[in-house]
């Protein structure tokens, strides 16, 4: 059976202790493969690493770092069936949903990076004939990055991309619930020649490899997506450090309908922003609101388009609903489902396990799942169960409707159907969200802030935005005299 290693100093090690973590393969839920159970020691030799590769990749210029990360993301794509593949396996999502999404934004990742840099540029501040500042950004030295599970490389990427591209040196960990594409990842790394030490990959839990990596008092940034509860850990442990912190947390999405809205456009596309990935994605719109002239409506044609979806094994072309990454995480999302009809839920679909025929008959797979008749203030509409559950729930103007959207401890994303610019611009300034999404969903443009309020985070990533969180800024100022 496979063993996963560590990346450390350009190389493939096995873990310090030489322990081993099982690793499933949720479509079957099976053993398939086994990852480094690191410690603090691994992690301590990464940042040797990374900190003596610094100096010389810091002062590479502008286009030697460019090209080394542009060959990553050609290699990304040249290996795009391996690539698409092992993310199936490994996190359980539909192959055809990795081979179109997550393996090639992952290359894009790396491509834009790199492209950026090539064109950044400075502020400069006359100050009449006295003097003239002008700004400065810095690489800030080792950066730590630690990625989710649920897009497993295409948000690996889209952390260390960035912190390689302005110069920094990096100790990252991947999730150990998905390590694959990471571990072949370094392989490409060795292929682009990405000088040793530069990037590190470090696998294991996060108690053990996570958490040291937060501590370290020489890593200076920590990039971090997960959950919220970890998230109040890291700040909590690095703010009194005063080390920089980018924190993308949790969601509990509003999809608003008007009435005015093009309803099939708003139907279709919201039974996407419900069950993409099985419902993990952080920016899924669990709560769809429906103003209640059209809720009948777009119930029916939503419905009809749920029980459509194809559930099944993930390696079949026809699959629209995959696997749950884990035996536990499916176990929460069934339990989420228990309380809301416990709390008098009207199910509409789903809400079971389902047991494929096959080779996946012992896999994590849940029915996707849709209620109505629930309290906008109720456990499910309030917290993040990051799974193919949905509710249903009618408005009748814009006042009730923003109360309801708003009244989570979370706001990373929203999405508002209408045909009406001025409904949308006011609904955009009233959203507590980083993200307002209108008569669309999940359209990026990686140039734009990412990032939420509230418990969604701290911080944005993306563009210039994620190059100056991996930056010091020094502003110079030069007298005339």
């Amino acid at each position: 059976m496979e063993k996963i290693y560590n990346y450390i100093n350009g190389d493939l090690v096995k873990p310090k202790e030489d322990a081993w973590l099982e690793n499933y393969n949720p479509a079957i839920g099976e053993v398939y493969s086994f990852i480094p159970d690191s410690d603090g020691q691994d992690v301590d030799s990464a940042y040797k690493a990374a900190q003596e590769a610094f100096p010389l990749w810091s002062k590479k210029t502008l286009k030697e770092r460019s090209d080394v990360l542009q060959k990553i993301a050609d290699l990304i794509i040249k290996n795009l069936d391996e690539l698409s593949l092992a993310e199936s396996i490994d996190n359980g999502k539909p192959l055809a949903l990795a081979k179109k999404v997550d393996i090639p934004r992952a290359a894009t990742n790396m491509s834009f990076f790199a492209t950026a840099i090539l064109h950044e540029n400075s502020d400069t501040h006359q100050m009449n004939q006295l003097a003239i500042n002008y700004t400065l950004r810095k690489p800030i030295g080792v950066v730590g990055c630690i990625s989710p599970w649920n897009l497993p490389l295409y948000l690996f990427t889209w952390k260390i991309a960035p912190a390689l591209a302005a110069g920094n040196t990096v100790v990252a960990k991947p999730s150990e619930v998905t390590p694959m594409t990471a571990y072949l990842f370094s392989k490409i790394c060795q292929e682009a020649g990405l000088p040793k030490g530069v990037l590190n990959i470090v696998h294991g839990l996060g108690p053990k490899v996570g958490e040291p990596i937060t501590k370290h008092a020489n890593i200076k940034a920590i990039s971090f997506t997960g959950g919220t509860e970890t998230g109040r850990k890291i700040a909590a442990i690095a703010a009194p450090m005063f080390k920089k912190l980018s924190l993308e947390l949790g969601g509990k999405n509003p999809n608003i309908v008007f009435a005015d809205c093009d309803l099939d456009k708003a139907v279709s596309t919201s039974v996407l922003s419900s069950f993409s990935n099985q419902g993990q994605i952080c920016l899924c719109g669990s709560r769809i609101f429906i103003e209640r002239k059209i809720y009948q409506d777009f119930k029916n044609k939503f419905l009809d388009k749920v029980q459509n979806l194809t559930i099944g094994d993930p390696l079949e072309n026809t699959t629209k609903i995959g696997a749950l990454v884990s035996n536990d995480h499916m176990q929460k999302v069934l339990n989420h489902i228990q309380i809301a009809n416990d709390d008098g839920g009207v199910l509409l679909s789903g809400g079971k396990q389902y047991a494929p025929e096959g080779r996946c008959e012992n896999g994590y797979f849940v029915e996707p799942t849709v209620f109505e008749g629930l309290s906008y203030n109720c456990a499910t509409n309030q917290e993040e169960i990051f799974g193919p559950v949905v509710t249903l729930t009618p408005f009748d103007n814009e006042d009730e409707v923003i109360n309801y959207a708003n009244s989570t401890k979370y706001g990373l994303s929203a999405t508002v159907w209408t045909k009406d610019l001025n409904k949308a611009n006011r609904m955009s300034h009233l959203l507590q969200s980083g993200i307002v999404w209108v008569n669309c969903w999940l359209v990026r443009d990686l140039r734009t802030p990412f990032g939420g309020v509230k418990e969604s985070g701290v911080g944005r990533e993306g563009g210039a935005y994620a190059l100056n969180f991996f930056t010091e800024t020094t502003n110079v100022c030069i007298s005339y005299d």
